[in-house]
């Protein structure tokens, strides 16, 4: 029995799903630790490949029954990036067939159950990716917190931390932003916070995990939280229009992934009436398949062709 292996590999976690290489049906699904190495550490990625090949393992009787393995993660446009996850691929035993893109790439494939069509993904981070019927591609965002990921849970949850300080020493006034941060975060100073933003043990994801309290305070009617709803829309939207107009995609729906689109109501319908005044053909879905299982597909797809 020959076997399939997807990995998305997320900021926070990685989803692996393991198939027969004839069926749709999953053998096994399970998380491990993330694998993103931009900003990672490479004894934990390493300790999490360990894992994931174990749990290959129980699967079948040997990896040599493992015909392809896909990885959809962050950062394979950096060879260093790619050539590191290979090696550790091949450390843990595989030495088959392997695929290592970008995870827009699988998300797409897997959202739209072809390589074909749009994809915008608001999570920790931001990026929109697009491929039209001539297979010709394009990609908006994805160039990390510094510089990029407008309208991202990073985005989101930096300037909910901003809104606090303005309103403590001043320049703001009339929002429950301040308080709600304080209460999810454990603290009760805005020198407290300020420790929080610039310790050197705060990464990124922990930025980005503020990003429910602004669906929070929109869902209380917070004007200010209401506000930067409609900036991280505006943010996204000016993602998707590059990919729509280069590809000439006017009619495609627009699959949405990520925990900002798929989790915060208020930023998505913000995003469906810019759309809806834009691009009235235009619709956003909700995937078909996960990312994962865009990396099996991918995966199948290059059997198929090799």
């Amino acid at each position: 029995m020959a076997f399939i292996v997807g990995m998305d590999g997320g900021g926070t976690k990685t989803a692996v799903i393991v198939t027969h290489d004839d069926q749709e049906e999953p053998v096994r699904s399970f998380t491990a630790g993330p694998i993103n190495y931009n900003g990672g550490d490479a004894g934990a990625i390493a300790a999490a490949f360990g894992e994931i090949f174990k749990q290959i393992r129980s699967c079948c009787t040997s990896l040599a029954e493992v015909n392809h393995v896909c990885i959809g993660a962050a950062g394979v446009s950096n060879p260093a990036v790619a050539r590191f996850l290979e090696q550790q691929v091949r450390d843990n035993g595989y030495s088959g067939p392997l695929t290592i893109t970008g995870d827009q790439e699988t998300a797409l494939y897997g959202a739209q159950n072809a390589m074909q069509g749009i994809i915008l993904i608001a999570g920790t981070g931001s990026i929109c990716f697009g491929v039209n019927e001539k297979g010709e591609r394009h990609r908006t965002g994805g160039f990390g917190h510094l510089i990029d990921d407008e309208g991202s849970g990073y985005y989101i949850g930096r300037e909910l931390l901003s809104v606090l300080v303005q309103t403590e020493d001043g320049r703001m006034a009339d929002t429950m932003i301040p308080e709600l941060v304080y209460k999810q975060l454990g603290l009760g100073t805005v020198q407290e916070v300020i420790g929080f933003v610039y310790d050197k043990n705060t990464t990124k994801k922990d930025i980005a995990a503020l990003a429910p309290v602004m669906t929070a305070a929109c869902g209380l009617g917070d004007a200010q939280a209401l506000k930067l709803a409609e900036q991280c829309a505006a943010g996204l939207f000016e993602l998707v229009v590059p990919v729509i107009e280069r590809l000439k995609l006017y009619e495609s729906k627009v699959a949405i992934a990520g925990s900002v689109l798929q989790k915060s109501r208020f930023v998505r319908e913000a995003l469906e009436r810019k759309l809806a005044r834009s691009y009235p053909q235009t619709q956003l879905i909700m995937p078909v398949h996960n990312a994962a299982y865009g990396a099996v597909l991918l995966g199948k797809s290059k059997m198929s062709n090799g």
